[in-house]
């Protein structure tokens, strides 16, 4: 006798929930793995860790004010560290106030870092925005047809429910603290 695991007769909502949820569990498992993975290196993007210097020359107007040398550079927390003759020292570069030329260093993410990083700072006019939002319904519908997995009233659902309960709570607790 052989048997199947396809329900006789006519299938359930539950059967097709089950199924998708099953196929499209596996592929979201795929992009979960490279997405947690891209999620944990931007926790460190402020160290330079995954950073290679760059230099930089950047051609300004001649005799700038030392205020406004940074803010045309875009340094956050631009100071002035000496200044000699015509130069203007500043932390990893310099200005000449002659020649309006700016000569300075930048740590920049390396290449596949910036990439993984770049997948959790995508703005809506980049066409990876896309990807961000099919892994965000994606990750709804897993939510949510996971309540589909156990027969309403059993004690599995119950767990389901108080533990998808628990998340939630947890989550708004750790946004107001």
């Amino acid at each position: 006798m052989e048997t199947t695991l396809k329900p006789k007769g006519k299938k359930s909502i539950n059967y097709y929930i089950r199924a998708l949820h099953r196929d499209l569990g596996f592929f979201a498992a795929g992009l979960i793995v490279i997405y947690s993975l891209s999620g944990i290196l931007l926790i460190y993007r402020d160290t330079n860790l995954m950073k290679a210097d760059i230099q930089v020359e950047k051609k300004l107007s001649p005799g700038m004010e030392d205020s406004k040398i940074g803010e045309a550079l875009r340094i956050r927390e631009f100071a002035v560290t000496k200044t000699e003759g015509e130069t203007i020292y500043f932390k990893d570069g310099s200005y000449d106030k002659t020649t309006g030329i700016a000569l300075y260093t930048v740590k920049e993410i390396r290449f596949p870092f910036n990439k993984f990083i770049n997948l959790h700072k995508v703005v809506s006019k980049n066409p990876l925005h896309w990807f961000n939002v099919l892994f965000g319904v994606l990750l709804l519908f897993m939510a949510i047809s996971s309540f589909w997995m156990f027969k309403k009233g059993t004690k599995y659902f119950r767990r389901g429910l108080f533990l998808a309960g628990g998340g939630i709570v947890f989550v708004v607790i750790l946004l107001l603290i």
